[in-house]
């Protein structure tokens, strides 16, 4: 009985990471949206440039989501979702808590990633002994 709710837990855990991985991934597609999400204005000479690396961060941002989402529910997906998971999320806390001066929106999306990147040690634990 303890192995089904740990099973429903690890699913439920990979869905909400996968969920907030997947969410912003949606800027690529509506562009307008990326002043909402991040809190920055690209208007001005490098609009176009800085457009295409924020879509790409987006497309980027959902593939992470779906592999995590596809992780729930295909285990031999787990551990390489874990780890494309924890990358992506680890690299952007670790850029965005050593640079300086960052606006309010770019804090947020960090402190999401830290409640997100928790879950993921969670289910990263689970799984592994899941496997023991």
């Amino acid at each position: 009985m303890r192995d089904i709710w740990t099973g429903r837990l690890v699913t439920a855990l990979f869905l909400v990471v996968g969920a907030v991985n997947l969410l912003p991934g949606f800027v690529a597609l509506a562009p307008s949206q990326i002043a909402t999400a991040y809190g920055v204005s690209i208007a001005g000479a490098h609009e176009a440039d800085l457009t295409v690396l924020l879509r790409h961060r987006a497309v980027l941002l959902g593939l992470v989501g779906i592999g995590l989402l596809c992780a729930a529910f295909l285990t031999s997906l787990r551990v390489p979702a874990l780890a494309a998971g924890a990358v992506s999320m680890g690299s952007f806390m670790l850029i965005a808590f050593t640079a300086p001066e960052l606006n309010d929106a770019t804090l947020r999306v960090a402190r999401i990633d830290i409640g997100a990147f928790v879950l993921l040690l969670v289910a990263a634990l689970l799984v592994r002994r899941q496997k023991v």
